[in-house]
């Protein structure tokens, strides 16, 4: 598990442990042990189990150890306060923050900016007649409007995609460069928040980051390193999703003419039902997140018929428990009309995805842009050519080289 090899494919390897070792504990890379829960049922029960404690204070690793559990360079930019490392009541008064950015509302009026996002950036390559889509598409889309949602300026926007773009690329990168464009994020975080904070009249801003200010200023007590750590989290986990969301979402229908062309015509027809279910079983058949975060046992319990002793780290696999035949018909199929899905992509619990409908949004806009302005677009090469990228967590391609017409240059 964990080769190059394995995150090519690794569906046959989860489909042999739900069959035989569905709460199975091994070793990672990174050396340190864990149980990996495979098994919908069993998963979904982890997911919403609050003996498994989010705070890596409950990781019964030396200390030498510290800091093989989370986002590399995290620890030492004193950037651990946020979603993904704390339980309630810490988590809930944090997330109900934040969560006034995500509102169906909120994210509705931010459509618009999505669509503008998504069209130029398609213009930028559509005359050429090829590009490589995760690279010129699916991964400056999401970070230019988490940048906008977050309220950083567009003169600073490229350094994010900078320092976003070496944190995904784990270990095709150079040693410590996630570790030092954490570092270099933490400080800009640090000076914007301060800018806004001196700048902030009334309500007149509307970004999350002067949300952030406002209610701790309003006497939410959020610190400011709670508001660097928060801002921080939103784009990490907010950008890095959603590129993969829409790579492995085109690379799926690139494979799957047929469910291709049903989106399409839907799509020429004016209607949307296909593209929101289409993209719910895009989330389950390849979603973005392989695993979810990390959960510490805060006491020794049982899932799945094995005992989980206090401390022990536990990975729920999401891409396996999402093609469990317990709960899905045809799991390995892609049925972008499928209706019964409750899938775990976006996680369940207290702990789901905050950003979902962000996600959603972003997803949708672009798989129905690309496919009507780019009908004919196709894989370019080699599919055995296309390389996924290593890591724990996430499950992404590194590139998606595709061809398609040119689209005749605007003369206007």
């Amino acid at each position: 598990m964990f080769s190059w090899e394995f995150a090519t494919d690794p569906y046959p390897a989860y489909a042999w442990l739900r069959d035989h070792a569905p709460v199975h504990r091994t070793q990672l890379p990174s050396g340190v042990e864990a149980w990996l829960v495979t098994r919908y049922a069993d998963a979904r029960q982890a997911l919403a189990d609050q003996r498994l404690s989010k705070n890596p204070a409950h990781h019964d690793e030396p200390a030498h150890a510290r800091g093989r559990t989370g986002i590399p360079g995290e620890r030492k930019a004193d950037l651990m306060t946020h979603l993904l490392n704390i339980d309630p009541p810490d988590h809930t008064r944090l997330r109900r923050l934040v969560s006034k950015a995500f509102t169906p509302r909120r994210v509705a009026a931010f459509a618009p900016r999505v669509q503008e996002l998504t069209d130029r950036l398609i213009d930028s390559f559509a005359t050429k007649g090829s590009a490589d889509l995760i690279h010129d598409f699916a991964f400056p889309l999401p970070i230019y409007a988490i940048c906008d949602m977050l309220g950083v300026p567009r003169e600073d926007q490229d350094d994010f995609r900078d320092w976003a773009g070496m944190m995904i690329r784990h270990g095709g990168g150079p040693r410590g460069g996630v570790a030092r464009s954490v570092k270099k994020m933490r400080g800009y975080l640090a000076e914007l928040i301060h800018r806004k904070r001196e700048s902030l009249r009334g309500e007149g801003d509307d970004d999350l980051i002067s949300g952030l200010i406002r209610a701790s200023d309003h006497g939410e007590h959020l610190t400011e390193n709670e508001a660097a750590a928060m801002a921080f989290i939103l784009l990490f986990a907010g950008f890095e999703t959603t590129v993969n969301l829409i790579g492995n979402g085109v690379h799926a229908l690139l494979r799957h003419p047929d469910q291709r062309e049903r989106l399409q015509n839907s799509l020429a027809a004016g209607e949307t039902g296909l593209l929101e279910t289409g993209v719910e079983e895009l989330l389950r058949f390849d979603g973005p997140v392989e695993l979810a975060t990390w959960r510490f046992a805060t006491e020794a319990l049982t899932i799945g018929g094995e005992r989980i002793a206090a401390g022990d780290p536990v990975l729920v696999v999401l891409a396996a428990a999402d093609r469990d035949p317990e709960r899905f018909a045809e799991p390995d199929t892609l049925d972008l009309s499928r209706r019964d899905n409750q899938h775990l992509g976006y996680g369940h619990g207290i702990h789901y995805c905050l950003g979902a409908p962000l996600a959603r949004l972003e997803g949708q806009t672009a798989l129905a842009t690309l496919l009507t302005r780019l009908p004919d677009i196709r894989l370019a090469g080699d599919p055995a050519d296309l390389r996924w990228r290593g890591g724990l967590i996430m499950r992404g391609l590194r590139t998606l080289p595709v061809e398609f017409a040119p689209l005749a240059k605007d003369v206007n």
